[in-house]
């Protein structure tokens, strides 16, 4: 039966009114909410307790047990104040089961002193612990009872909410609990149709609400606590569709767009794939075949490829450009850093110069006439494809027909940056192609949650040849050890890469910098060449260094992570990465994936300083474990989440509030039926749940 649905004003009105409305916020206390975050109603429906106090029923004295959160009640039999130290009061009560229980107290009042009389009765709440003549609560929160009182015990646990700077715990739980007297009705709060929710066993929002802040004494905390409990999974699996509507609202945008339809004859491929020194891998054939018919389509394609380091992206993007350019079109070819760019400009160049294409360089080194002749040639035509940094983006860059942004390692630019570049070659009616690249495999939960907007591929599958690196866990004690291990490779004429987290010596981290790494490294091994190279280096010296280390004239190269993408040296076969216990998994395997590019056997060394916490033990183990690049980011999403993931400090993505994307991971096929069904049934009510959930939170989306 279908449920009468209230216009979308009463729901805003219900969960949108300031909390100004609630009694006991003022203009200073609404300030200090609103930095948390909370700024109506429906934010502190949203605001989850982080844990719950049992107040429920009284405990016997006799049963209490050290670790135990306990509500006791008793009646007071010696009082005790001291000043040892610090001021202290000690309250000893007993019941008719046993005690002593001693109350203890270091921040009181002397009204207080006044309260704790002999033979009045005491119920109080904390957790026991050990102390000096038995068990003990520490600043418990506790009634005086009057003679005869016998207060109600509570129906519900007390939820324990986050922390709010100036507020405190119990002004925050009446707040919440007033904002929660205030729900609407079921069939006002829900968006989501009630019969979809009861097929997948869910209570309604309201019911879930009421559950999570105000749960029965027999609940499953446990499942609470650890986002399992169907009330919570109710909450997330909302907010998930939210996040997933709004991406399908950007999707639908973009394909109503137009874009220049790029189905040329292909001869221009076939003469590249003709003079390539390489034959393509099954799985580059699968990933350009997709980009290529994407590209025929006279709507813009906007794909993301992704593939493990080595896996040969930036041919698959060179064939991309060269529809582009054989169709009479420009392509632009952007990187995060000049190491990368440059790389990509070197194989370019190889490869597309010889079929008679011009390939042009722009980065913020290329300075004076040289930049003029660039930006003169961009913007008549006349440079086909073009491959920078930053720079691409800024307003003096100006094409002559863009109608491919090729952006590669995306999640390292800001949102803005690559909208800019695609609105490079935006016309009335009419934006570029958008093809995106990461060697930083996105976990299937990402790419199901944050890039439903994008076509994903994958290259999951290595070129011939290369062989697997071993990885080795070495304690920093072992260093030399390790010194000795390069003499050997070098002397076999292979080449080494040592990689510091730092690039000056600070104190506070206790890691090795580069600079004093290289000089120790290059006083041990006189034999050797030493190299290197740091992000504050100048660039043609950078440069010049890693074109010495690419020929063989260094063998040992001393860098920081900038060498993390975009440095192929095959003869290099030892990497060796200090600190790596302070870097994460996409980093560690980015810059493993820098030896291992030739045929011969290559190793990578993790040199750690302990003590270890449980989550760097966990990381070295993974890397030790697999060198599986999809692995590792379904690893690396469970232990340290999205956020870093998907650079959502530059994306502008908005964080879940509830939902938790490696927990919730099974919830999303149900997300992804429940947005055809509402978008194609319901979708005013799409528009509505977003707007609960995300509000006028910019996405990007389509960036």
């Amino acid at each position: 039966m279908n449920r009468k649905r209230v216009p979308a004003p009463a729901l805003a009105v219900a969960g949108q009114s300031p909390l100004t409305a609630l009694s006991g916020v003022g203009p200073a206390v609404a300030l200090k909410l609103a930095e948390r975050g909370l700024a109506t109603l429906q934010d502190l429906w949203l605001h989850l307790p982080r844990s719950y106090e049992d107040r429920t029923h009284i405990t016997p004295l006799a049963q209490l047990r050290s670790g135990m959160a306990a509500q006791v009640e008793g009646q007071v039999v010696a009082v005790e104040r001291g000043f040892r130290g610090r001021p202290v009061l000690k309250v000893a009560i007993e019941d008719d089961t046993g005690g002593p229980l001693v109350l203890r107290f270091f921040h009181f009042r002397a009204a207080q002193v006044a309260q704790f009389a002999h033979g009045v009765r005491v119920r109080a709440f904390g957790t026991a612990r050990p102390g000096p003549t038995g068990l003990e609560i520490v600043h418990p929160s506790y009634r005086v009872l009057t003679v005869g009182e016998d207060p109600a015990l509570g129906q519900t646990l007390d939820p324990v909410y986050p922390l709010v700077e100036g507020v405190g715990p119990a002004t925050i739980r009446k707040l919440v609990g007033q904002a929660l007297d205030r729900l609407p009705p079921e069939e006002q709060l829900d968006l989501v149709p009630p019969q979809w929710l009861a097929q997948l066993g869910l209570p309604s929002l309201r019911q879930a609400l009421l559950t999570v802040h105000r749960p029965h004494a027999a609940a499953d905390l446990a499942a609470l606590a650890a986002g399992r409990h169907p009330a919570i999974a109710r909450l997330a699996i909302e907010e998930l569709l939210a996040h997933h509507l709004s991406l399908r609202r950007q999707r639908i945008a973009l394909q109503r767009q137009q874009a220049p339809a790029l189905a040329g004859q292909g001869d221009g491929v076939a003469r590249l794939l003709a003079q390539l020194p390489f034959v393509l891998t099954a799985a580059q054939q699968r990933v350009f075949a997709q980009i290529r018919a994407d590209l025929a389509k006279p709507q813009p394609m906007l794909r993301l490829v992704q593939g493990d380091v080595g896996s040969g992206k930036t041919v698959v993007a060179a064939l991309a450009a060269m529809l582009a350019v054989e169709a009479g079109y420009q392509v632009a070819l952007a990187a995060p850093t000049e190491l990368l760019a440059e790389q990509h400009l070197a194989n370019l160049r190889g490869w597309l110069e010889p079929l008679g294409i011009t390939v042009c360089w722009l980065a913020g080194k290329v300075t004076g006439k040289a930049r003029a002749a660039s930006l003169a040639a961009i913007a008549d035509g006349s440079a086909q494809v073009v491959v920078g940094t930053h720079a691409l983006m800024q307003d003096a860059v100006v094409f002559h027909d863009l109608a491919l942004a090729i952006v590669d390692e995306q999640h390292r630019f800001g949102v803005h940056q690559r909208l800019a570049l695609r609105d490079k070659g935006a016309r009335p009616g009419s934006v570029p192609h958008q093809l995106v690249m990461t060697a930083t495999p996105i976990p299937r939960t990402l790419a199901m949650s944050e890039y439903a907007d994008l076509d994903v591929s994958a290259i999951d599958e290595l070129p011939p040849g290369r062989t697997p690196v071993q990885t080795v866990v070495l304690s920093n004690e072992r260093r030399q050890e390790l010194i000795e291990r390069i003499r050997s490779a070098c002397a076999q004429g292979r080449q080494a890469y040592w990689v510091c987290t730092l690039i000056e010596e600070n104190d506070e981290l206790e890691a090795s910098a580069a600079e004093s790494i290289h000089s120790a490294l290059a006083a041990s091994l006189p034999e050797l060449r030493v190299a290197l190279v740091h992000g504050r280096m100048k660039a043609a010296d950078k440069q010049a260094a890693m074109a010495a280390f690419k020929a063989g004239q260094t063998q040992l190269l001393v860098a920081t992570t900038v060498i993390e993408v975009g440095v192929d040296v095959p003869n290099a076969s030892l990497m060796v990465i200090e600190n790596a216990e302070r870097l994460g998994l996409a980093q560690l395997h980015q810059l493993r994936g820098r030896v291992g590019r030739g045929s011969t056997a290559s190793s990578c060394v993790l040199l750690y300083q302990g003590p270890l916490s449980m989550m760097a033990k966990e990381r070295l183990a993974t890397m030790r474990q697999t060198n599986d690049g999809f692995v590792i980011a379904e690893k690396d999403l469970e232990l340290r989440g999205p956020g870093e993931l998907l650079g959502t400090r530059q994306t502008g993505v908005a964080m879940f509030r509830i939902a938790d994307l490696a927990r919730d991971a099974h919830l999303l096929p149900a997300v992804h039926a429940l947005a055809e069904r509402l978008l194609a049934e319901h979708p005013a009510l799409a528009d509505r749940v977003i707007s609960r959930w995300i509000g006028s939170a910019v996405r990007y989306a389509a960036a």
